[in-house]
């Protein structure tokens, strides 16, 4: 039999097997109360700058892009077809006016003057002759030992005779211009741009043999946006500078303007003349232009400003400026382009639509969807996402220490910066 003391110990133990479930919950939720979050993940680190419009300079200039030309230059060709058997000059050599630059074959150029040399003396002969007969006649008719008609066909044999010479004389003229013109001669002092024929080779009159660009003046080339053309005009004075030649400064002004947009970039070709050239500038070289703000510009941005002070709100105020941005800072969402900006109270990432006029070999030229100091990604535009928290780094290629370093970071991340409009 059990005992009373073995019933009260095995109710015990019941009573603590239903208990250790409750017990094993209690344990598991005490240390779910103890357990740390895990630590947040550190801001990623990106590429960014502040971006600047074309107009953010303080004197409310227009910066742009460009590249250097010659003025004047022509593709230079023989006037007569020929075998080409010589070439003096070579790609970058200096050509001066009046210079030999090339040589056809002359034999048959030479062949046809001689021929035509003989036929000018033979048609002399014949003009002796007849001139000779006329005053015979005209001595004989004086005393009436001819009749009247035969007179007349000495005077009309002298004045075949005449003509025959003269049209002699013409055609010897051609010949000898058709010899001249298998040599080709520089027009003018210049630089060889081109070489499009080698030596052996038959080429056809007004084919082109060398290009040439004339030395002397300087004009450097922008396209302008259809909305800068209201403050820039023909004779306003600019300020150019070139990546190549740093520290040094270049006076120009405006000597052309495009009536009409190009019709693929949608853009106006801007010419403008350097005063004084340096031997350093190079035709190819590019830079950046300031140009400065004309009179009927600044009242314009007067009225605009105002308008937008009582009218316009921040957005539209981005969307009258103009960036040129690194290329790699365009992200495509599906079809349509944006950008990453960061945002100046957290850090963190927001996705804006823009819209890009045009793109470059290495940048792209954005109308809308930014303002001046937008901080902007750069770089690893795919590797991020809307609400991140970054931290942005400067480009190792900033220019420190200079009176314009976001600029000149951006002009070497972006081939120039520049702007239109001033920060909102």
């Amino acid at each position: 039999m059990i005992s009373q003391k073995s019933h009260a110990d095995l109710r015990v133990l019941r009573a603590g097997a239903r208990a250790a479930p409750w017990a094993l919950l209690v344990v598991l939720g005490l240390g779910a109360c103890q357990r740390q979050a895990p630590p947040a993940a550190p801001p990623a680190l990106v590429l960014a700058l502040p971006v600047r419009s074309y107009l953010g300079s303080g004197n409310g200039g227009i910066r742009y892009p460009v590249e250097a030309a010659a003025r004047y230059s022509n593709p230079l060709s023989f006037r007569v077809a020929g075998k080409l058997i010589e070439r003096n000059l070579r790609l970058g050599d200096l050509a001066h006016q009046g210079q030999i630059l090339a040589r056809l074959d002359p034999l048959d150029a030479e062949k046809q003057a001689a021929s035509a040399r003989a036929a000018l003396d033979a048609a002399e002969h014949r003009l002796a002759y007849a001139r000779q007969q006329l005053d015979r006649d005209q001595a004989q008719f004086a005393q009436n030992l001819i009749a009247a008609n035969q007179l007349e066909q000495t005077q009309d044999a002298y004045a075949a005779a005449l003509a025959a010479r003269e049209e002699s004389a013409a055609q010897l003229v051609v010949a000898r211009n058709a010899l001249q013109y298998n040599t080709l001669f520089a027009d003018h002092d210049g630089v060889i741009t081109s070489e499009d024929a080698d030596t052996g080779q038959v080429v056809a009159a007004g084919q082109a043999v060398y290009g040439l660009a004339w030395t002397g003046d300087t004009d450097v080339y922008l396209d302008a946006a259809a909305s800068d053309m209201g403050r820039i005009a023909i004779g306003q004075s600019a300020s150019v500078t070139f990546a190549a030649l740093p520290g040094q400064r270049f006076a120009a002004k405006v000597r052309e303007v495009a009536p009409a947009a190009d019709p693929q970039s949608r853009s106006y070709r801007v010419k403008l003349t350097l005063i004084q050239p340096a031997a350093g500038v190079r035709f190819g070289m590019t830079g950046e232009a300031l140009l400065s703000s004309t009179a009927a510009g600044d009242q314009a941005t007067a009225g605009d400003q105002a308008t937008a002070g009582d009218q316009a709100t921040a957005g539209d105020q981005a969307t009258a400026a103009t960036f040129n941005i690194p290329a790699t800072a365009i992200f495509h969402r599906g079809s349509e382009p944006a950008v990453w900006v960061i945002r100046g109270n957290d850090s963190t990432l927001e996705l804006r639509p823009v819209t890009v006029h045009s793109y470059g070999e290495r940048s792209a030229l954005v109308t809308q969807g930014l303002r001046d100091s937008d901080r902007i990604v750069l770089a690893g535009v795919h590797t991020v996402f809307a609400g991140e928290r970054v931290t942005p780094v400067k480009p190792l290629f900033t220019g420190e220490g200079e009176n314009d370093a976001e600029a000149a970071a951006v002009a070497d991340a972006g081939r120039g910066a520049g702007g239109a409009g001033a920060a909102p």
